[in-house]
């Protein structure tokens, strides 16, 4: 006579622990998805790229938020802004059924990187400010589909870092930023205050390569990426880079990014060098309004759910 084994019995101890090790397995999967439900906004093709006339030409289009975050206040300028540049993407980037897209910090880590030929290959890549290419073009390439500068950070010759097709996107964070390109543009009176450091009073640009970005991916870099309110009192002024905004447009237009030259010395290292072009240290960043720590913390997390994909060290 075979006698059955009896049933399996759990002491109230064990039922804790099973408890609260499925207590613990919940909020992971809750973490995990709502770390990844963060950045579905992020992928969203709902919002156009560029600022477009016809939303504003008759159109009362209200804007939540004022500059960095919104165009409330400054529909006016913007107006006349856009009825001289242009707001297409080229048909060549359209019609890609699949968009690889790079966009190329301008971190220390380029520096002997010999990334320009791997870099080159990308359907779009995307520049920031005034980063050099000419004589830094075995380690960042010589294609520029896109870069992206404010009146402050844009080169004073566009055409010798930036190839005849490039667009020129203009980030603005407050209404002078309009003003200037428009007195660029329209060669009107040029206005030397306003700004934290003279941009250049003469650009010799073809209006029909100017984009102004929207600034719905400012909100969405700070909010989502950053947890910064959008609605600051003014003396504070905490805003994404230009380098974490690039990136969060390349989510919005790209399906495959990659990055490269992201990332910061540590802060004790005081002597390392942030970019790859200049000798200008970490110390430069102070008063700038941008948080480098945060902004590594919310790169990393994308890189740890596989948004993007780092072509360098980060």
């Amino acid at each position: 006579m075979v006698s059955k084994s009896p049933p399996l019995c759990m002491c109230p101890a064990g039922w804790k622990l099973l408890a609260m090790l499925a207590l613990v397995l919940a909020v992971m999967v809750w973490y995990s998805i709502s770390r990844e439900d963060r950045y579905i906004e992020l992928y969203s093709r709902e919002q156009p790229i560029f600022l477009q006339l016809k939303d504003y030409f008759w159109v009362k289009t209200p804007s939540a938020y004022e500059l960095p975050f919104g165009t409330k206040g400054s529909e006016d300028l913007l107006l006349r802004v856009l009825a001289i540049t242009s707001y297409s993407i080229p048909e060549s980037i359209q019609s890609l059924k699949c968009r690889r897209c790079v966009v190329v910090g301008n971190g220390h880590r380029l520096r002997n990187s010999s990334l320009g030929e791997a870099i080159n290959k990308y359907d779009v890549v995307i520049r920031l400010n005034n980063a050099p290419v000419a004589g830094y073009e075995g380690d960042v390439g010589s294609k520029t589909t896109m870069r992206l500068f404010y009146p402050e950070s844009a080169h004073f010759n566009p055409k010798v870092e930036n190839n005849p097709d490039t667009l020129l996107v203009l980030v603005a964070f407050k209404a002078m930023d309009f003003h200037w390109i428009e007195t660029i543009l329209s060669d009107k009176k040029r206005v030397r205050k306003g700004f934290w450091k003279q941009p250049p009073l003469i650009w010799d640009v073809n209006p029909k390569q100017i984009r102004i970005l929207n600034p719905f991916f400012m909100e969405i870099a700070a909010d989502k990426l950053l947890s910064l309110p959008v609605q600051q009192p003014r003396k504070i002024k905490q805003k994404p880079t230009t380098g974490l905004l690039a990136i969060t447009l390349a989510l919005h237009l790209c399906d495959l990014v990659h990055i490269a030259g992201f990332g910061y010395p540590d802060a004790h290292n005081k002597k390392q060098t942030i970019h790859y072009y200049e000798q200008i240290t970490l110390k430069s960043m102070a008063g700038s309004g941008h948080n480098v720590s945060q902004e590594a913390l919310a790169i990393k997390r994308m890189l740890e759910i596989g948004a993007v994909k780092n072509l360098t060290y980060f």
